[in-house]
Order: C-alpha cells, then structure tokens, then sequence
C-alpha cells in the first residue's frame, strides 16, 4: 500500500491510498524515498511500518516499533507507542545492526563457507583490526 502525503506549509498530511496508476506517477514523480528504519531504532526511536518487504526482519514488533497491516491499525499504534522503552529500542538496534555486530557475523559465516581452522583460531575482533 502507497499513500499519497501532501507537504502543506509546516503540515504534513496522509491524504489516503493511491492506487496503482498513481502510485506509478507518484513514485516516479519524487525525488527520493526516505524510510530511515535502522536509523532510527539507533536513535531509540520506535518506527511504525506497513509489513511489507523487509519490514519484518527489522523491526521487532512490541519492541523497536510496531508492524501493521492498516492505516487504522498505524493509528492505534501511534497511541501505544509510550509503552515502548526507547532504550529498548536502541538495545534492539545494538543486538542486530551495528557496525561490529554485522562484521561478526560476516566473518562467522565466511568461517561456515571457509571451513578453514586458521580462522576459526583468530578472534573476530582481531580479523576486524586488520
């Protein structure tokens, strides 16, 4: 699902669903699409997102944000969101996206494709130094 936003002064409004011809002139109309998800949970900041594309791999619903499937439903979240711990959010970013975390994980899967013991005996924080 696609909605149109109008940029209207300081306001910003969801003016509804845009089917697909317009979503085709909307989309190829703009000049970029922001959707700073992993930017924000490093930030502590909850994101609310439609579950679509990789929405449910990032966010952890209940606890870095919420995943909806309506704009009713993105509503009712807006009104949970101070359930939410923003430091919670940011531990959430910390457990999965940080620049450390992804080299490990890399590195623990070029050792599974590797099979090789010489790197098996290294640290990983001594293979990022390099």
């Amino acid at each position: 699902m696609t909605l149109q936003i109008e940029v209207d002064g300081e306001q910003i409004r969801i003016t509804g669903e845009v089917n697909d011809q317009k979503k085709r002139d909307f989309l190829a109309g703009a000049t970029a699409l922001l959707f700073p998800m992993i930017e924000a949970m490093a930030c502590g900041t909850p994101v609310i997102a439609f579950r679509s594309g990789s929405v449910p791999e990032v966010i952890e619903d209940g606890v870095s944000g919420f995943i909806v499937e309506t704009e009713e439903e993105a509503v009712q979240a807006v009104k949970r969101l101070a359930t939410l711990d923003r430091r919670e959010v940011r531990r959430a970013f910390e457990r999965r996206f940080t620049a450390l975390r992804m080299a490990e994980d890399y590195i623990r899967h070029y050792r599974q494709l590797l099979g090789s013991t010489s790197l098996q005996s290294r640290p990983a924080l001594e293979l990022n130094s390099r």
